[in-house]
Parts: structure tokens; C-alpha cells; sequence
């Protein structure tokens, strides 16, 4: 197969495919008669020649995807102009905490915020795929160590937790936060956060009040 029909074929895969592509997957395509090597110039030079275009073909976490510029959005959105999510102050400072100390116990967090965490507020992220238990720490109690997702890093568009925005030493955690949710923001199809949804948790948690 030449070079143009084994793009084609690669580009047909990624603009179908519903998740990423790893290299793996794409050189199933071709019965792995192309090599890994092969397959990365291939995509290359497929984001090379999607420059001009309003979609881009991008490396995430767990592969390769084509999606909108950010720069589309603006248009993108009169498409469906529902309300977009809202995320709490907590939940925003609560996954911040996790991306940029992990692994951190729940105890951890509540050390850096000052407050108690609010159940729901984990139960959220976990469900949304970006936060999971990796383990244990060996303490009394063994309380559950958090991180991060591939999935996380798939939604915010980076390949590794390396990508995050550098904390300056001078930039407490909560300054980080806007950046935080400019990137949560720009999730398609992620659940709503509301302010509504942690009212909620508050009643049927008094210790959840935070005054955020």
C-alpha cells in the first residue's frame, strides 16, 4: 500500500473512531504491515495537512484524535446553546489538588482546603472518569490514594500530567483554578457540576458547608 491510500485509510479510522486510536490499534489497519515508526510519520504528516482546516488531528493520553480547533468553538456552540455546565469552586479546587499533588487521600485534600470535602464532590469525578483509587496508604485506616485518569488527560486534551499548567511558586492553588476550568469547560458532553447539585449534598451532609 502506498503512502497516500495508508493515510486515507488512517484518516478514515480516526474520524470514525469514537475514542483515540493508539498506534497499536492503527496498525491493526493494516495488519501491522507498517511499523510503528511508519505510523507516527504517517500522522504527522496528517496534522501537517490539516493545518488550514477547522478540525485537528491531536495526541492525547491514550491515542490519536481529530477535534474541533478551540477556536471553532465560538460556532460550534450556536449549535447547541443550552446552558453549559457549571462547576463549584470545591469540586474545581478539589480536582486541582488531586492533578497537581497525586497521589493525595482525602485527608490530604482537606488539609490544603481548610474544609471538609464533600462526599459527592469524589463521587462526581470518579463517575466522570477523571479520578480514581490507586491504592492505599499504608497508615492507620489505609486511607484511599487519588489520581487522575487517562481519561482526564484525554478530556483536557494533554498527553501527560506533565502538560498542566507550571504552578509558579508564587501562585497558590486556587489561583490556578480559572485555568483549571477554562480546560473543564471545554469538555463535550460532560455531566453538569451544578451549584444546585452540591446545595443538595449540604443538606443531607451539615459537615459539607464550606461557604465557597
Amino acid at each position: 500500500m502506498n503512502t497516500v491510500d495508508a493515510k486515507r485509510v488512517l484518516e478514515t479510522a480516526l474520524i470514525c473512531a469514537p475514542q483515540p486510536l493508539s498506534v497499536r490499534e492503527l496498525r491493526s489497519l493494516f495488519d501491522d504491515a507498517l511499523g510503528a515508526d511508519t505510523i507516527k510519520i504517517l500522522l504527522t504528516e496528517l496534522q501537517t495537512e490539516w493545518t488550514l482546516h477547522g478540525v485537528e488531528l491531536v495526541q492525547v493520553s491514550t491515542g490519536w484524535r481529530f477535534q474541533s480547533r478551540p477556536e471553532m468553538r465560538e460556532f460550534l456552540d450556536r449549535l447547541h446553546p443550552e446552558k453549559p455546565p457549571r462547576y463549584t469552586r470545591a469540586t474545581l479546587e478539589t480536582l486541582s489538588i488531586i492533578a497537581y499533588r497525586q497521589p493525595v487521600t482525602r485527608g490530604d485534600i482537606e488539609d490544603i482546603r481548610g474544609v471538609t470535602v464533600n462526599s459527592l464532590i469524589i463521587k462526581q469525578l470518579e463517575d466522570r472518569g477523571w479520578v480514581e483509587v490507586i491504592g492505599h496508604r499504608e497508615t492507620v485506616g489505609r486511607p484511599a490514594l487519588l489520581a487522575t485518569t487517562r481519561q482526564f488527560l484525554d478530556d483536557l486534551g494533554l498527553q501527560s500530567l506533565d502538560q498542566l499548567p507550571v504552578l509558579d511558586a508564587t501562585v497558590s492553588q486556587e489561583q490556578m483554578l480559572p485555568t483549571l476550568a477554562m480546560s473543564a469547560d471545554a469538555v463535550i458532553d460532560q455531566p453538569e457540576l451544578s451549584l444546585e447539585a452540591e446545595s443538595e449534598a449540604v443538606l443531607s451532609d451539615p459537615s459539607a458547608r464550606f461557604q465557597d
